[in-house]
């Protein structure tokens, strides 16, 4: 693809991009290489939790940067013993393994699991999930992913991942054997269009595992870091897991994820798990200035004032337009089109003038809503002003 100054023929087509290039951001808004501002909802998949190139986590790159990039992972350094102490603290769970994607940290429950099992369980391999979860795009990532149209990709797939259905206890007590090892599930399935895991299903599965003897494990890496108003999404339904991983809004922007494991669970040897920039002190430094300002309670309950203000306007906009409802928990927020129109209304929504608007459209009916989670109000209400003008044009009269 060409357009202006811009040859795209080099980057690897793997998605369907607009064309658009992005050349700055700054809090809610991005400015292309036209100089058209758009207000952002998506933020990288809730990956911005402070907004772009917020101030403290560009000061913390530039300081760190001058001090220490990259010792290698086969060595100790000052961020990532601070930011796993941090973690350690703030989550329960007494260690961490620091990462670079949601997918990586995921990749390494599962193993973790594995070898769980085997030292412990008698070589118990399996992992329950669940349809429509998403944990990422490594194979056993897909493999224990329920995504739909995944089925017959980059076969054959791992096996040892039966899937139960959210909500249904009974479902996920069928497919318990001596084979079972954990439980695995997003407290908020996010790309199945912000389905909750029910706060009672979460407490149903804490019981159900510690009476099998079987670990739960919390793929956290869009819920974690204040996203839902609390720092981790398991505190609403007052369970704590045995492994949770987190990723996107732990970094701000940049690659940084992690594998949290209580003490008992935590059984890698030497050797069983690692990776060139695990503990990378540059995006370590990053991720502690995130949590400086997202773990303090006044920031929390700063993201529950939001919620409540996105809520409001987004139920007078379903009001107005006759819309099927909206959903969510904290600043992960679904609206239901009644109907399969949300790529229009996704595009339609980009192409205004003279500012534009990001939005996704994880299903054909819904609209998902991820916006930093120190949103500014106005921006809030730009954005209703700005869908309530997409809507009109891509939306059938």
């Amino acid at each position: 693809m060409k357009f202006d100054s811009f040859d795209t023929d080099a980057v690897m087509d793997v998605a369907a991009r607009p064309p658009m290039v992005f050349l700055e951001g700054q809090g809610s808004w991005l400015i292309d290489h036209r100089g058209k501002r758009y207000l952002d909802f998506v933020q990288g998949w809730a990956v911005n939790c402070l907004g772009h190139c917020p101030p403290q986590i560009v000061q913390t790159i530039n300081a760190q940067a001058r001090r220490l990039i990259s010792p290698s992972a086969a060595f100790f350094n000052d961020a990532a013993i601070a930011l796993s102490q941090r973690l350690a603290s703030l989550s329960g769970l007494n260690r961490v393994f620091l990462a670079s994607s949601g997918a990586e940290a995921n990749e390494g429950a599962i193993k973790l699991a594995c070898k769980w099992g085997a030292l412990h369980k008698g070589g118990a391999w399996q992992i329950v999930t669940f349809t429509d979860a998403f944990h990422g795009r490594t194979l056993a990532a897909m493999s224990a992913s329920g995504k739909a149209g995944w089925d017959g990709l980059f076969e054959p797939k791992v096996p040892g991942f039966p899937k139960a259905n959210l909500n249904d206890l009974e479902s996920v007590q069928r497919l318990i054997g001596p084979d079972t090892v954990a439980i695995m599930l997003e407290p908020i399935q996010g790309e199945a269009g912000v389905v909750l895991a029910e706060d009672q299903f979460l407490r149903a599965l804490r019981e159900l595992c510690d009476r099998e003897g079987l670990l739960l494990i919390l793929d956290e890496v869009q819920t974690g870091i204040g996203r839902t108003g609390r720092l981790f999404a398991f505190e609403h339904a007052g369970v704590v897991p045995d492994i949770m991983t987190l990723g996107k809004g732990l970094g701000g922007g940049v690659p940084l994820s992690a594998l949290l494991a209580r003490e008992q669970v935590a059984c890698f040897a030497h050797g069983d798990q690692g990776g060139t920039y695990c503990g990378n002190p540059l995006m370590a430094a990053v991720g502690s200035a995130v949590l400086d300002r997202v773990s303090q309670p006044a920031f929390l309950e700063g993201v529950r004032m939001r919620e409540q203000r996105l809520i409001d306007h987004v139920q007078q906009l379903v009001r107005r337009r006759g819309l099927a409802g909206e959903h969510g928990r904290g600043l992960l927020r679904a609206i239901d089109l009644g109907g399969p129109h949300a790529a229009q209304v996704v595009d339609a929504a980009r192409d205004l003038q003279p500012e534009g608007l990001l939005l996704n459209a994880p299903r054909p009916h819904l609209l998902r809503l991820m916006p930093a989670l120190n949103v500014r109000f106005e921006d809030i209400h730009r954005m209703i002003e700005l869908l309530e003008l997409a809507l009109g044009s891509a939306l059938p009269s």
